[in-house]
Protein backbone atom coordinates (compact mmCIF):
# COMPACT_ATOMS: atom_id res chain seq x y z
CA UNK A 1 0.00 0.00 0.00
CA UNK A 2 2.78 2.45 0.96
CA UNK A 3 4.69 1.78 -2.28
CA UNK A 4 1.50 2.34 -4.26
CA UNK A 5 0.87 5.70 -2.54
CA UNK A 6 4.47 6.87 -3.08
CA UNK A 7 4.36 5.83 -6.75
CA UNK A 8 1.05 7.63 -7.30
CA UNK A 9 2.37 10.79 -5.67
CA UNK A 10 5.44 10.72 -7.94
CA UNK A 11 3.15 10.30 -10.95
CA UNK A 12 1.29 13.44 -9.88
CA UNK A 13 4.37 15.64 -10.40
CA UNK A 14 4.29 15.74 -14.25
CA UNK A 15 0.49 16.07 -14.14
CA UNK A 16 0.77 19.10 -11.85
CA UNK A 17 3.37 20.66 -14.17
CA UNK A 18 1.09 20.25 -17.21
CA UNK A 19 -1.89 21.65 -15.27
CA UNK A 20 0.15 24.65 -14.11
CA UNK A 21 1.21 25.43 -17.70
CA UNK A 22 -2.38 25.25 -18.93
CA UNK A 23 -3.78 27.38 -16.10
CA UNK A 24 -1.02 29.98 -16.45
CA UNK A 25 -1.59 30.19 -20.20
CA UNK A 26 -5.37 30.55 -19.88
CA UNK A 27 -5.04 33.28 -17.24
CA UNK A 28 -2.52 35.19 -19.34
CA UNK A 29 -4.69 34.94 -22.46
CA UNK A 30 -7.73 36.35 -20.65
CA UNK A 31 -8.43 40.04 -21.40
CA UNK A 32 -7.33 42.67 -18.89
CA UNK A 33 -4.40 42.87 -16.49
CA UNK A 34 -3.82 43.72 -12.80
CA UNK A 35 -2.16 47.07 -13.49
CA UNK A 36 -5.31 49.02 -12.67
CA UNK A 37 -5.55 47.44 -9.20
CA UNK A 38 -2.34 49.17 -8.09
CA UNK A 39 -2.72 52.53 -9.79
CA UNK A 40 -4.99 55.53 -9.60
CA UNK A 41 -7.64 55.52 -12.38
CA UNK A 42 -6.15 58.81 -13.59
CA UNK A 43 -2.64 57.31 -13.98
CA UNK A 44 -0.82 58.28 -17.15
CA UNK A 45 0.24 55.85 -19.87
CA UNK A 46 3.86 56.16 -18.69
CA UNK A 47 2.88 55.21 -15.15
CA UNK A 48 0.88 52.23 -16.36
CA UNK A 49 3.81 51.09 -18.51
CA UNK A 50 6.18 51.40 -15.56
CA UNK A 51 3.82 49.35 -13.41
CA UNK A 52 3.63 46.63 -16.07
CA UNK A 53 7.41 46.53 -16.13
CA UNK A 54 7.58 46.28 -12.35
CA UNK A 55 5.11 43.37 -12.32
CA UNK A 56 7.00 41.59 -15.10
CA UNK A 57 4.01 41.64 -17.46
CA UNK A 58 6.14 42.78 -20.39
CA UNK A 59 8.23 39.60 -20.35
CA UNK A 60 7.40 36.79 -22.82
CA UNK A 61 4.79 34.41 -21.41
CA UNK A 62 7.22 31.50 -21.04
CA UNK A 63 9.62 33.70 -19.05
CA UNK A 64 6.77 34.81 -16.80
CA UNK A 65 5.84 31.17 -16.21
CA UNK A 66 9.39 30.11 -15.38
CA UNK A 67 9.74 32.99 -12.91
CA UNK A 68 6.42 32.07 -11.29
CA UNK A 69 7.32 28.36 -11.12
CA UNK A 70 10.74 29.13 -9.63
CA UNK A 71 9.20 31.26 -6.88
CA UNK A 72 6.37 28.81 -6.22
CA UNK A 73 8.75 25.89 -5.66
CA UNK A 74 10.29 27.94 -2.86
CA UNK A 75 6.86 28.66 -1.37
CA UNK A 76 6.67 32.22 -2.69
CA UNK A 77 3.46 32.68 -4.69
CA UNK A 78 3.94 36.41 -5.07
CA UNK A 79 1.90 39.25 -3.60
CA UNK A 80 -1.83 39.70 -3.98
CA UNK A 81 -2.60 42.89 -5.88
CA UNK A 82 -5.94 43.19 -4.05
CA UNK A 83 -4.91 42.54 -0.46
CA UNK A 84 -1.37 43.99 -0.74
CA UNK A 85 0.00 40.97 1.13
CA UNK A 86 1.79 37.75 0.18
CA UNK A 87 -0.62 35.21 -1.30
CA UNK A 88 0.54 32.54 1.16
CA UNK A 89 -0.72 34.78 3.99
CA UNK A 90 -4.06 35.56 2.33
CA UNK A 91 -5.31 32.08 1.42
CA UNK A 92 -5.14 30.15 4.76
CA UNK A 93 -7.65 32.30 6.67
CA UNK A 94 -10.25 32.20 3.91
CA UNK A 95 -9.54 28.52 3.24
CA UNK A 96 -10.41 27.49 6.80
CA UNK A 97 -13.59 29.56 6.71
CA UNK A 98 -14.70 27.54 3.67
CA UNK A 99 -13.59 24.30 5.31
CA UNK A 100 -15.64 25.08 8.43
CA UNK A 101 -18.79 25.63 6.39
CA UNK A 102 -18.32 22.69 4.03
CA UNK A 103 -17.30 20.08 6.63
CA UNK A 104 -20.55 20.74 8.50
CA UNK A 105 -22.51 20.50 5.24
CA UNK A 106 -20.91 17.24 4.08
CA UNK A 107 -21.25 15.55 7.48
CA UNK A 108 -24.97 16.31 7.51
CA UNK A 109 -25.42 15.48 3.83
CA UNK A 110 -23.75 12.05 4.03
CA UNK A 111 -25.31 11.17 7.39
CA UNK A 112 -28.79 11.86 6.01
CA UNK A 113 -28.45 10.87 2.35
CA UNK A 114 -26.99 7.37 2.70
CA UNK A 115 -29.76 5.97 4.97
CA UNK A 116 -32.42 7.66 2.83
CA UNK A 117 -30.89 6.25 -0.37
CA UNK A 118 -30.89 2.73 1.09
CA UNK A 119 -34.53 3.07 2.20
CA UNK A 120 -35.53 4.31 -1.27
CA UNK A 121 -33.79 1.32 -2.86
CA UNK A 122 -35.40 -1.24 -0.55
CA UNK A 123 -38.82 0.39 -1.02
CA UNK A 124 -38.61 1.08 -4.72
CA UNK A 125 -41.57 2.99 -6.24
CA UNK A 126 -43.14 3.53 -2.81
CA UNK A 127 -44.38 6.94 -1.65
CA UNK A 128 -41.10 7.48 0.20
CA UNK A 129 -39.11 6.67 -2.92
CA UNK A 130 -41.28 8.91 -5.10
CA UNK A 131 -40.97 11.81 -2.65
CA UNK A 132 -37.18 11.68 -2.54
CA UNK A 133 -37.01 11.24 -6.31
CA UNK A 134 -38.94 14.47 -6.77
CA UNK A 135 -36.80 16.11 -4.07
CA UNK A 136 -33.61 15.06 -5.87
CA UNK A 137 -34.81 16.37 -9.22
CA UNK A 138 -35.76 19.74 -7.71
CA UNK A 139 -32.54 19.93 -5.69
CA UNK A 140 -30.35 19.19 -8.70
CA UNK A 141 -32.27 21.51 -11.03
CA UNK A 142 -32.61 24.56 -8.78
CA UNK A 143 -29.59 26.94 -8.95
CA UNK A 144 -27.99 27.31 -5.54
CA UNK A 145 -27.74 31.10 -5.78
CA UNK A 146 -31.47 31.37 -6.54
CA UNK A 147 -32.38 29.12 -3.60
CA UNK A 148 -30.03 31.13 -1.39
CA UNK A 149 -31.70 34.41 -2.40
CA UNK A 150 -35.11 32.91 -1.61
CA UNK A 151 -33.96 31.94 1.89
CA UNK A 152 -32.48 35.39 2.43
CA UNK A 153 -35.74 37.04 1.38
CA UNK A 154 -38.00 34.93 3.60
CA UNK A 155 -35.84 34.19 6.66
CA UNK A 156 -33.65 37.30 6.78
CA UNK A 157 -35.66 40.16 5.27
CA UNK A 158 -39.30 39.21 5.78
CA UNK A 159 -39.24 37.24 9.06
CA UNK A 160 -35.82 38.48 10.33
CA UNK A 161 -34.91 35.12 11.83
CA UNK A 162 -31.37 34.81 10.49
CA UNK A 163 -28.75 37.39 9.44
CA UNK A 164 -28.57 38.34 5.78
CA UNK A 165 -24.87 37.65 5.26
CA UNK A 166 -21.43 37.49 6.78
CA UNK A 167 -19.80 35.07 9.19
CA UNK A 168 -20.06 37.05 12.44
CA UNK A 169 -22.09 39.99 13.67
CA UNK A 170 -20.19 43.25 12.92
CA UNK A 171 -19.00 45.02 16.06
CA UNK A 172 -19.99 42.21 18.40
CA UNK A 173 -16.42 40.93 18.94
CA UNK A 174 -17.66 37.84 20.75
CA UNK A 175 -15.18 35.34 22.15
CA UNK A 176 -15.34 31.72 23.31
CA UNK A 177 -18.69 29.95 23.12
CA UNK A 178 -20.49 33.19 22.23
CA UNK A 179 -18.37 33.48 19.07
CA UNK A 180 -19.01 29.84 18.14
CA UNK A 181 -22.74 30.42 18.59
CA UNK A 182 -22.60 33.57 16.47
CA UNK A 183 -20.76 31.74 13.64
CA UNK A 184 -23.25 28.84 13.72
CA UNK A 185 -26.11 31.35 13.62
CA UNK A 186 -24.71 32.94 10.45
CA UNK A 187 -23.97 29.50 8.99
CA UNK A 188 -27.55 28.22 9.01
CA UNK A 189 -28.80 29.58 5.67
CA UNK A 190 -25.74 28.82 3.51
CA UNK A 191 -25.47 25.39 5.15
CA UNK A 192 -29.10 24.62 4.30
CA UNK A 193 -28.56 25.53 0.64
CA UNK A 194 -25.39 23.46 0.32
CA UNK A 195 -26.79 20.49 2.27
CA UNK A 196 -29.91 20.24 0.13
CA UNK A 197 -27.86 20.52 -3.05
CA UNK A 198 -25.49 17.78 -1.89
CA UNK A 199 -28.30 15.54 -0.65
CA UNK A 200 -30.11 15.75 -3.97
CA UNK A 201 -27.30 13.97 -5.81
CA UNK A 202 -26.13 11.75 -2.94
CA UNK A 203 -29.57 10.22 -2.44
CA UNK A 204 -29.76 9.33 -6.13
CA UNK A 205 -26.26 7.85 -6.18
CA UNK A 206 -26.91 5.76 -3.06
CA UNK A 207 -30.29 4.57 -4.30
CA UNK A 208 -28.94 3.55 -7.71
CA UNK A 209 -25.89 1.84 -6.26
CA UNK A 210 -27.95 -0.09 -3.70
CA UNK A 211 -30.49 -1.18 -6.33
CA UNK A 212 -27.72 -2.65 -8.47
CA UNK A 213 -26.41 -4.66 -5.53
CA UNK A 214 -29.64 -5.99 -3.98
CA UNK A 215 -30.71 -7.52 -7.29
CA UNK A 216 -27.59 -9.68 -7.57
CA UNK A 217 -27.50 -13.42 -7.00
CA UNK A 218 -25.51 -13.44 -3.77
CA UNK A 219 -28.10 -11.21 -2.10
CA UNK A 220 -30.88 -13.61 -3.09
CA UNK A 221 -28.75 -16.45 -1.73
CA UNK A 222 -28.31 -14.62 1.57
CA UNK A 223 -32.07 -14.15 1.83
CA UNK A 224 -32.73 -17.80 0.97
CA UNK A 225 -30.54 -18.82 3.92
CA UNK A 226 -33.01 -17.11 6.24
CA UNK A 227 -30.91 -14.07 7.18
CA UNK A 228 -32.79 -11.06 8.48
CA UNK A 229 -33.41 -8.31 5.94
CA UNK A 230 -31.38 -5.82 7.97
CA UNK A 231 -28.40 -8.16 7.96
CA UNK A 232 -28.73 -8.75 4.22
CA UNK A 233 -28.93 -5.05 3.40
CA UNK A 234 -26.51 -3.46 5.84
CA UNK A 235 -23.91 -6.22 6.15
CA UNK A 236 -23.82 -7.80 2.68
CA UNK A 237 -25.30 -5.28 0.25
CA UNK A 238 -24.25 -1.98 1.76
CA UNK A 239 -20.51 -2.61 1.64
CA UNK A 240 -20.56 -3.30 -2.10
CA UNK A 241 -22.92 -0.39 -2.65
CA UNK A 242 -20.33 1.89 -1.04
CA UNK A 243 -17.88 1.56 -3.94
CA UNK A 244 -19.52 4.23 -6.17
CA UNK A 245 -20.11 6.40 -3.09
CA UNK A 246 -16.38 6.31 -2.31
CA UNK A 247 -15.83 7.93 -5.71
CA UNK A 248 -18.15 10.77 -4.72
CA UNK A 249 -16.30 11.21 -1.43
CA UNK A 250 -13.04 11.54 -3.35
CA UNK A 251 -14.47 14.22 -5.59
CA UNK A 252 -15.99 16.05 -2.61
CA UNK A 253 -12.60 16.54 -0.94
CA UNK A 254 -11.67 19.60 -3.07
CA UNK A 255 -15.04 21.10 -2.17
CA UNK A 256 -14.20 20.99 1.53
CA UNK A 257 -11.57 23.69 1.00
CA UNK A 258 -12.54 25.33 -2.28
CA UNK A 259 -16.01 26.28 -1.07
CA UNK A 260 -19.04 27.22 -3.10
CA UNK A 261 -17.85 30.11 -5.24
CA UNK A 262 -21.20 31.67 -6.18
CA UNK A 263 -22.98 30.86 -2.92
CA UNK A 264 -20.23 32.40 -0.79
CA UNK A 265 -20.64 35.55 -2.86
CA UNK A 266 -24.41 35.56 -2.27
CA UNK A 267 -24.07 35.21 1.51
CA UNK A 268 -20.83 37.26 1.68
CA UNK A 269 -19.25 34.33 3.49
CA UNK A 270 -15.52 35.13 3.85
CA UNK A 271 -14.39 31.91 2.23
CA UNK A 272 -12.03 30.93 -0.50
CA UNK A 273 -14.79 30.98 -3.12
CA UNK A 274 -15.42 34.63 -2.34
CA UNK A 275 -11.80 35.68 -2.86
CA UNK A 276 -11.69 33.57 -6.03
CA UNK A 277 -14.42 35.75 -7.52
CA UNK A 278 -12.60 38.89 -6.38
CA UNK A 279 -9.31 37.70 -7.88
CA UNK A 280 -11.00 37.02 -11.23
CA UNK A 281 -12.76 40.40 -11.24
CA UNK A 282 -9.61 42.33 -10.31
CA UNK A 283 -7.26 40.19 -12.48
CA UNK A 284 -5.16 39.28 -9.45
CA UNK A 285 -2.92 36.84 -11.36
CA UNK A 286 -0.87 35.62 -8.41
CA UNK A 287 -3.91 34.88 -6.28
CA UNK A 288 -5.73 33.23 -9.18
CA UNK A 289 -2.79 30.96 -9.95
CA UNK A 290 -2.32 29.92 -6.34
CA UNK A 291 -6.03 29.17 -5.87
CA UNK A 292 -6.37 27.22 -9.12
CA UNK A 293 -3.27 25.17 -8.38
CA UNK A 294 -4.55 24.49 -4.89
CA UNK A 295 -7.88 23.24 -6.29
CA UNK A 296 -6.10 21.11 -8.91
CA UNK A 297 -3.87 19.52 -6.27
CA UNK A 298 -6.87 18.75 -4.06
CA UNK A 299 -8.66 17.12 -7.00
CA UNK A 300 -5.68 14.88 -7.74
CA UNK A 301 -5.37 13.94 -4.06
CA UNK A 302 -9.11 13.25 -3.97
CA UNK A 303 -8.69 10.72 -6.80
CA UNK A 304 -5.84 9.09 -4.88
CA UNK A 305 -7.93 8.84 -1.70
CA UNK A 306 -10.80 7.37 -3.72
CA UNK A 307 -8.53 4.63 -5.10
CA UNK A 308 -7.31 3.83 -1.60
CA UNK A 309 -10.91 3.81 -0.39
CA UNK A 310 -11.81 1.20 -3.02
CA UNK A 311 -9.27 -1.19 -1.53
CA UNK A 312 -10.53 -0.58 2.00
CA UNK A 313 -14.19 -1.09 1.08
CA UNK A 314 -13.84 -4.00 -1.35
CA UNK A 315 -11.23 -6.71 -0.55
CA UNK A 316 -11.41 -7.86 -4.17
CA UNK A 317 -9.67 -4.64 -5.24
CA UNK A 318 -5.91 -4.61 -4.74
CA UNK A 319 -3.68 -1.56 -5.04
CA UNK A 320 -0.33 -2.44 -6.53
Amino acid sequence: MLKYIVRRILHLIPVIIVISVLIFGIIQLAPGDPVGANLDPKATAEQRQAERERLGLNDPIHIQYLKWAGRSIKGDFGDSYIYKRPVKDVIPKFMWNSFLLNIVVYLFAFAISIPIGIICATKQYSKVDNFWTVFSIIGISMPSFFFGLLLIYFFSIKFKIFPINGMVTPGKNAIGFARVKDILYHMVLPAIVLTIGSMASLVRYTRTSTLEVINQDYIRTARSKGLEEKVVIYKHAFRNALIPIVTIVGFQIPGLFSGAVILEKVFIWPGIGNIMMDSITMRDYNLMMALNMFFALLTLLGNLFADIGYALVDPRIKVE
